[in-house]
């Protein structure tokens, strides 16, 4: 199904944001693995998480050559670009990277995820606008399915965000670049 790198800084939600890809894809009876790679300064270091949706067994943990990339800053974007394999998708967070990929052998997004959540009154949720952008653009979900999914899959401390992020998704279902 998908091989999916994000890529950030930490404290962005790149951690949960694969979390809930992982939980759909379980849901949906698939075969995953969610693997975080992360410098040891945490929040504000560098960060990415390596996620596999698949129907067959997953050999390897690690992405290497991801089908989809989350970017959510220059250094990922800088770093991790060029590896998307042909017809892979590039999906970036625009408020906080200007570049733009050069490559014509995939499909890029270019999505303002930090901006559209701070006008939204909901800092700190760029990763859900994003999630609700590539579930749309990338069929791997139903955009309904994947809204249970989410709220199924809150932690408990957080339950108090369920509503905060069910918005977040539907700005990133409903945002057209």
């Amino acid at each position: 199904m998908s091989n999916i790198l994000l890529a950030g800084f930490g404290g962005q939600g790149i951690l949960f944001a694969g979390k809930q890809i992982v939980l759909a894809g379980m849901k949906l009876g698939k075969n995953v693995s969610w693997l975080p790679s992360y410098g040891p300064e945490m929040r504000g270091g560098t960060c990415n998480c390596s996620v596999i949706v698949e129907d067959e067994p997953i050999g390897s943990p690690l992405v290497t050559k991801p089908d989809i990339l989350l970017a959510f800053n220059t250094p990922s974007f800088d770093k991790f670009e060029s590896k998307v394999v042909k017809g892979g998708m590039l999906f970036v967070d625009s408020s906080l990277v200007s570049k733009k990929s050069e490559r014509d052998d995939i499909k890029a997004y270019y999505i303002p995820a930090t901006e559209l959540a701070d006008e939204n009154g909901l800092p700190g949720m760029a990763n859900v606008i994003m999630l609700g952008f590539i579930v749309k653009k990338t069929g791997l979900f139903d955009e309904e399915f994947f809204k249970e999914s989410l709220n199924s899959g809150i932690p408990a401390s957080k339950a108090h965000l369920a509503a905060a992020n069910h918005k977040a998704l539907e700005i990133g279902f409903g945002y057209e670049c």
